[in-house]
């Protein structure tokens, strides 16, 4: 509960500003996140890195679509394979009714000697994952083949959803962006009419004060809002060129961040009321059934769902919403590096080799997320999930602010805000004037904070999984994933410093300098406003 403070005020700051930053900035130069730099080719490897981060993002996410799509299947079993009405768990489950209070906090206490897995782990742990044939980071195994059949089914479906660019991906998300809205209110209803269900609730909106003290608190409120939103990845970028160039891209911010935010809240609802039910049922604590990471979506929740009358609908709901919202998030980062990659190479705008080009996308991501579905492979899912969004993601983010902020310049930013929104009414020009001091310090100063923190913890805090403690090589390749994505802001500085000519000083100067081509975007969509009829001019001698 007391998380809301710090998540509503990063809200605030960091993540209102940045998202109108991406949005404004994409719609008004009508191009992806490496084009849109005509407005400051010294930042070109801002959109680089954006394309980097989009790509290890796109490597395995879609493993979380895999699982989810595993789970959904196993889903129309009755029993549920995880439950213990499922004969294979029956001597996990053999616990005398004496001794169920104590086995349930024992199982809980997966850390200790005597701890017991239940039936919901082993399912998740041997039969999807298979992740106890494996000895760490360098035995990743064979290849779990009903994991893999998932992730190419997962692919199959993206390629068939974008085949058509914009144009049918915006259809599809008619439903995927919908349909969880009604599973999370179908799961609260249920959830409230459960036993234990407000212990849950309590649990989730309980607020110790302390915890503000915590700079860990605030780092965590700061990277939520980073990945909820979205900022950062390219994604924004690339949905907002397709705008038309008077869209009110205020209020999409408003409407879009803040809507997002409380649907966080919402879910945690849905979500916590099942779980006390859980905790009910099993006479422990609330915090005891709670997980995080992958463990709270396909350990935990399924567990909960497992002891609810009629189990196989719920859990059909549960990972069908999840379904749905992992394939948007896909879209959004798969338009982005296809964007990205076509306002660069126009001539694959070619309808046969725009699809050959997803199509190529598709195959190597599938590929290369062969790694992750195999014994071995949630081990490399937690070190690519980790570094490739960590400290990367927030430099990717700092140099974009600082850059729109103090090279493009903020006076003129906001100006071609107004230019798009054309009758802008009072209050946008009161939010404009609370962004510009966001973007010129707090955004800024509370990037840095977060920024620091992170390198603070990635050193002192080693990697784990479970009881698996990453080891010296890991963490180093994990920190290369996020220096590779940095390092691309000053390679393609230089590459615009050495395009320029004359002393450091005008390469600079030069280099910060929109290109005549960044406004041509803003005269042709404005040409189309024009109205071509017949005329006739009389030129007389003078003329």
């Amino acid at each position: 509960g007391i998380f809301l403070i710090p998540y509503f005020i990063m809200l605030l700051v960091i993540g209102l500003p940045l998202f109108l930053m991406e949005l404004s900035l994409g719609q008004y130069g009508a191009a992806g996140p490496i084009t849109v730099w005509k407005c400051c080719p010294l930042l070109k490897g801002v959109g680089v890195a954006m394309l980097i981060v989009s790509s290890l993002v796109s490597l395995y996410y879609n493993v979380i679509i895999a699982w989810a799509f595993y789970y959904l299947g196993s889903s129309f079993q009755s029993p549920l394979p995880w439950s213990c009405d499922a004969p294979r768990n029956a001597d996990l489950c053999q616990v005398g009714a004496v001794t169920v209070t104590c086995w349930g906090c024992v199982l809980q206490n997966t850390s200790g000697s005597a701890g017991r897995e239940s039936a919901s782990e082993v399912f998740w742990n041997e039969q999807v994952l298979g992740v106890t044939h494996s000895s760490g980071l360098g035995d990743p195994g064979p290849v779990q083949w009903p994991l893999a059949l998932c992730l190419l089914a997962a692919w199959i479906l993206i390629f068939l959803c974008m085949l058509k660019g914009i144009r049918s991906s915006g259809k599809v998300v008619y439903f995927t962006a919908t349909f969880p809205y009604l599973v999370i209110l179908i799961l609260i209803i249920r959830g409230a009419t459960l036993d234990g269900s407000l212990n849950g609730v309590r649990f989730y909106l309980s607020s110790n004060w302390n915890r503000l003290q915590s700079a860990q608190v605030w780092s965590d409120a700061a990277s939520q809002i980073f990945y909820s939103l979205g900022i950062g990845f390219g994604g924004l970028l690339s949905m907002a060129s397709y705008n038309k160039f008077d869209n009110n891209v205020i209020r999409d911010t408003l409407v879009i961040a803040i809507g997002n935010c409380c649907t966080s809240f919402l879910a945690g609802f849905a979500i916590f009321s099942v779980l006390g039910h859980m905790a009910w049922r099993k006479q422990v604590p609330v915090g005891n059934a709670a997980d995080s990471g992958p463990g709270l979506a396909f350990v935990a929740y399924p567990e909960a769902v497992s002891l609810l009358p009629g189990s196989p609908f719920w859990s059909i709901l549960f990972f069908l919403m999840l379904f749905t919202l992992g394939v948007d998030t896909l879209f959004g980062n798969i338009e982005g590096i296809t964007t990205a990659i076509l306002d660069e190479f126009p001539a694959l705008r070619d309808w046969r080799r725009k699809t050959a080009l997803l199509g190529a996308l598709c195959t190597a991501f599938y590929l290369l997320g062969l790694l992750l579905v195999t014994q071995g492979g949630i081990f490399w899912f937690i070190l690519i999930d980790t570094y490739s969004t960590g400290f990367g993601l927030i430099i990717v983010a700092l140099f974009m602010c600082l850059g729109i902020a103090f090279c493009y310049g903020t006076n003129q930013f906001c100006q071609d805000i107004v230019d798009m929104i054309c009758r802008c009414p009072p209050w946008c020009s009161h939010m404009l004037s609370y962004f510009k001091v966001c973007w010129v310090f707090f955004t800024p100063c509370l990037l840095l904070f977060t920024l620091i923190y992170t390198f603070l913890d990635m050193y002192s805090v080693p990697l784990r999984y479970r009881t698996y403690e990453y080891p010296a090589w890991g963490t180093s390749l994990g920190v290369c994933m996020g220096v590779l994505t940095c390092l691309q802001i000053p390679v393609w500085a230089t590459v615009a410093l050495c395009r320029e000519s004359g002393t450091l000083r005008d390469r600079f100067q030069k280099a910060t300098q929109p290109l005549s081509s960044w406004r041509m975007a803003t005269a042709q969509d404005m040409a189309r406003d024009i109205i071509d009829v017949p005329f006739t001019i009389t030129l007389t001698d003078s003329d």
